[in-house]
């Protein structure tokens, strides 16, 4: 049985919806996942767009979540369920989608990793290259949730 993720707020290549964006509360969605494989002990989760315009953006960092968890509660994080780093934001947590209005809507990915580890031994303040870096050789498994988000143009 292969990892798979998925979310009772979007569908695989759904709209997320406002609320879980800059323009609506700015809470994490919920996340559900099945299919890990025996030999993990702790999961990692990192959310990006790569359609941002200065490249791949970082939403939100997750790791040491506890390798029995199978779901993160809508407006998850911090010690509750793991470690949070820092987003391109520069800020601990999530920052939901925040697409430049007028843009075509923005594909975000909700990239989950079983890992083969309890902890990855980082700080609250580490970013996505850290985490990435850390989990290598660590990786059991791997799924993705890919959700889209655009933002009408601004009115003159």
């Amino acid at each position: 049985m292969a990892l798979t993720l998925s979310s009772s707020a979007f569908s695989e290549g759904g709209t997320i919806p406002e609320e879980y964006t800059c323009d609506g509360n700015d809470i994490s969605p919920d996340l559900t996942w099945s299919g890990a494989p025996d030999e993990t002990h702790s999961f990692a989760l990192i959310m990006h767009d790569p359609d941002a315009p200065k490249g791949d953006f970082t939403h939100w960092l997750l790791w040491d979540i506890p390798g029995s968890t199978t779901a993160l509660a809508k407006g998850a994080g911090g010690a509750s369920a793991g470690t949070d780093g820092k987003n391109s934001f520069g800020n601990l947590g999530y920052g939901g989608p925040y697409p430049p209005p007028g843009d075509e809507p923005h594909h975000y990915f909700f990239d989950l990793y079983a890992l083969d580890i309890e902890s990855l031994g980082l700080f609250h303040n580490a970013r996505r290259a850290d985490v990435e870096a850390a989990m290598q050789g660590h990786i059991v498994a791997q799924a993705q949730l890919m959700g889209r988000y655009g933002r009408k143009a601004k009115r003159s």
